[in-house]
């Protein structure tokens, strides 16, 4: 069998690369279908020419990550098996390597359709991020407003998504109208404390700088100098997506996220975000990113699980 010789200078790193137990060998091994021999400083990979080139790249950039102070986590392995697998070279956006910086980490796509997310997520003003669950459509935009609001292009991230029951149901729950509310607003928060810590988020709530609230709350306002993202936009009406969607005020931004496949309106009811996708088509500003399982970065199992599924209602 053929193999391709890979030396690594520094020893610390080369460890690091490897993994704990060789566990991010383990993953290159089984992402491109090839054998990697350890010894010493040097990996000796074994397959045919493409596999052996392919895994050789992730290993080098990988490496290289290392080299530039960063750390290669799982997630980071993933991304580089997913990243070499699209298109022979994880750097992203015309040789430069695209880092989102947050208050608390830096995030990096991890797939070929979140680099293309991403992308749209700057160049245009009104986003539409649209696939399954895990593949991080509501986080990366999280992560850009955030990004944008510390570079000061932006004064105010506004977070929000449809109550869909609010409308009856609501008043049946105990406890005020914020205590109603904040379970279908759960996730936003979560995005944020992750990236950038709960004392400041609350600080920043108190003074207005980050706004988390439901969809309703939007309705007669103009969103000016703002960052917006609207999540969980499938259960949005027809009348709902139109109201939020002409909020947009000068110098902001909006990102509308959502999988059609899981929409929890009233049977009979047309989801605001499929109608979106279809009248917005080709408007100049506007990009509709599609997202798939393949860009699930969740758990593999997520992946496989969505594919099941999607097999299922197929009915093959």
């Amino acid at each position: 069998m053929d193999e391709t010789i890979l030396e690594f200078d520094d020893n610390r790193h080369l460890i690091e690369l490897c993994g704990a137990h060789d566990r991010h060998l383990t993953a290159i091994e089984d992402g491109f279908k090839v054998q990697i021999v350890r010894r010493g400083n040097v990996l000796s990979v074994h397959g045919d020419a493409q596999s052996r080139a392919l895994a050789a790249a992730a290993l080098r950039a990988l490496y290289t990550r290392l080299e530039e102070g960063m750390s290669v986590e799982a997630g980071d392995v993933d991304a580089a098996i997913r990243m070499v697998t699209s298109d022979n070279q994880l750097e992203l956006f015309k040789g430069e390597r695209v880092e989102i910086r947050t208050r608390k980490r830096k995030v990096e796509p991890r797939s070929p359709g979140q680099k293309d997310y991403v992308r749209a997520l700057y160049e245009h003003e009104l986003v539409l991020g649209v696939g399954p669950a895990g593949t991080g459509k509501t986080y990366l935009a999280v992560a850009a407003g955030i990004s944008m609001y510390l570079e000061g292009k932006i004064e105010k991230i506004i977070l929000s998504r449809p109550a869909v029951e609010a409308g009856e149901r609501l008043g049946f729950l105990p406890g005020d109208m914020k205590e109603k509310i904040d379970p279908y607003l759960r996730p936003l928060y979560d995005a944020l404390n992750d990236l950038w810590g709960g004392a400041k988020i609350e600080k920043l709530i108190e003074e207005g700088r980050v706004e988390v609230a439901p969809l309703a709350f939007m309705r007669g306002r103009t969103l000016t100098n703002a960052f917006v993202v609207l999540d969980e936009a499938q259960n949005t009406t027809e009348m709902q997506m139109r109201m939020f969607l002409t909020r947009l005020g000068e110098n902001s931004r909006m990102v509308v996220t959502g999988d059609p496949t899981q929409t929890d309106l009233p049977r009979g009811v047309r989801s605001g975000l499929r109608e979106a996708m279809k009248v917005l088509n080709g408007v100049d500003g506007v990009a509709t990113i599609q997202l798939t399982d393949s860009d699930v970065v969740r758990h593999p199992l997520v992946g496989r699980i969505i594919r099941a599924y999607a097999h299922h209602d197929s009915g093959k």
